[in-house]
């Protein structure tokens, strides 16, 4: 505990990279006990905008393991629009802060700090109006309902009720939402990136274990083509996306040196805090493109391979004899928790769309490789951006609207782009890579071609004619 806090808290003061590996490890084990290892992120946010008085207050309890916390952000009302929380804080007459509402879907909501996101300003109605609090858990805070879930069975996920519950604000008001929560959100989702690779490794592991001691035929199973096929698959997918998240980590921890040092050791060198400036833009404006496309890359393919696992074990897959139902289930809260994968498509979208992506992959195409297999795979990819940017230009004529509805589309190619450049990276330090990325590529062509086709079509009809496709809404029963 304290993976990423400073040393002076109790804390162990890693990068996010290096906790990004560890949450992995630790999902692996067990989904249900990461979420009290990645709530380690409302400690970071206490850091990085509390005063120190909270932080000498809590910190070196988060360090020590004597505290968990909860993400105290959704309300009934309030899912994935959080601009929409209505949770009333107010001050009493000795000028302290109190708590009065409810809160639903709180992961850990048990825990003995929340940070909670509460309305401060009653008549600025969108998330102008939002200040972040600390509160600790006490009489005033009432479970009133643990929820009844598909997975993640040992993290309890509750409905808690504030009555006039003291609390503490965080940093300033008004800025809860748009600058607290925004930050505590962007490292969460890295973290639910690294729990998917987790979960997705441990049912990998069991079906490629089930797959070679198998047999039927006469032969291990894994010697079946359409096994071989769908085992080979699945371990590309995971280590895809591991390429992609450890990246995202990697950017991550480049933004927030970038920002420490400029906050703490400011250079004396104009030219050079120029400089940095710039470095500050250009992370931001890349890690608000590779921060949701990690989280539902990763994500959605976790509950691929769990469910490619179960396929692989055949009828026993669907037996509780084995993990991979378990794992199935865990995985898929992964698609739907801090941000859906649709909310993650339209963030992600814009970056590719602004020219995020445009410079992310001219960045790797100056890699030179003496290796002519990668050297011609390099060419595809090149080729593939191309293509890219032509059906980006196309959206950018259509508006918004188009670009939300043919956004997973878009991200997908320019997902293949991305990620066969990494593991083109990858593949020219290890002559395995070589095999992971060509299959990674020449697979993914084909699909990157076909979306495109699509995001070019200018075909609208989900939208225009949703009413007729859909069909009226019914009742069962």
């Amino acid at each position: 505990m304290g993976f990423t806090l400073p040393r002076k808290y109790g804390g162990l003061n890693c990068p996010n990279l290096v906790y990004t590996m560890a949450t992995e490890i630790v999902s692996r084990a067990d989904c249900s006990l990461m979420n009290i290892f990645g709530l380690q992120g409302i400690a970071e946010t206490i850091n990085a905008f509390a005063n120190d008085e909270i932080k000498n207050e809590y910190l070196p309890k988060f360090a020590e393991g004597e505290v968990t916390g909860a993400m105290v952000l959704t309300e009934p009302d309030a899912g994935s629009d959080l601009q929409a929380v209505a949770l009333r804080a107010w001050q009493d007459t000795d000028g302290h802060w109190r708590l009065t509402g409810v809160k639903r879907f709180i992961t850990n909501g048990c825990g003995e700090v929340l940070l909670v996101l509460a309305r401060s300003e009653p008549e600025i109605k969108d998330g102008r109006g939002l200040s972040l609090y600390l509160a600790e858990r006490c009489e005033r805070v009432k479970v009133r309902h643990l929820e009844h879930k598909l997975g993640i069975h040992g993290s309890p996920t509750c409905e808690l009720v504030f009555d006039d519950c003291p609390a503490k604000l965080i940093g300033e008001r008004q800025r809860g939402l748009i600058t607290y929560v925004m930050a505590l959100m962007n490292g969460a989702r890295v973290g639910i990136a690294a729990q998917s690779l987790g979960v997705a490794e441990a049912a990998y592991r069991v079906a490629r274990l089930y797959a070679h001691t198998r047999k039927q035929f006469g032969v291990s199973i894994e010697r079946l083509p359409a096994v071989a096929e769908l085992v080979a698959d699945m371990k590309i997918a995971i280590e895809a996306a591991r390429a992609l998240v450890y990246e995202t980590a990697k950017v991550c921890d480049f933004e927030n040196n970038n920002l420490r040092v400029m906050e703490f050791k400011p250079p004396t060198d104009p030219d050079e805090m120029k400089r940095r400036r710039a470095d500050s833009r250009t992370y931001k404006r890349l890690n608000g493109m590779l921060t949701p496309m990690s989280k539902y890359y990763a994500s959605e393919m976790s509950i691929r391979v769990a469910n490619d696992a179960i396929q692989v074990l055949g009828g026993s897959g669907y037996m509780q004899d084995y993990p991979v139902e378990r794992y199935l289930r865990d995985a898929r809260i992964t698609t739907i928790y801090e941000g859906t994968s649709q909310l993650q498509i339209v963030a992600a979208v814009r970056g590719v769309c602004s020219g995020a992506f445009d410079s992310f992959a001219s960045e790797c195409e100056a890699a030179e490789y003496s290796d002519a297999d990668l050297a011609a795979l390099k060419q595809k990819v090149v080729e593939a951006k191309r293509q890219v940017l032509d059906a980006i230009q196309f959206i950018k004529q259509r508006g918004n609207e188009y670009m939300d509805l043919h956004g997973r589309k878009l991200v997908d190619a320019a997902l293949v782009v991305i990620i066969g450049h990494l593991l083109l990276r990858q593949a020219a330090a290890c002559e395995r890579k070589k095999a992971v990325a060509r299959r990674f590529i020449e697979t993914g062509l084909p699909t990157l071609r076909r979306d495109l086709e699509v995001v070019r079509s200018g075909d609208t009809s989900a939208i225009q004619e949703f009413d007729l496709i859909a069909g009226p809404p019914t009742v069962n029963g």
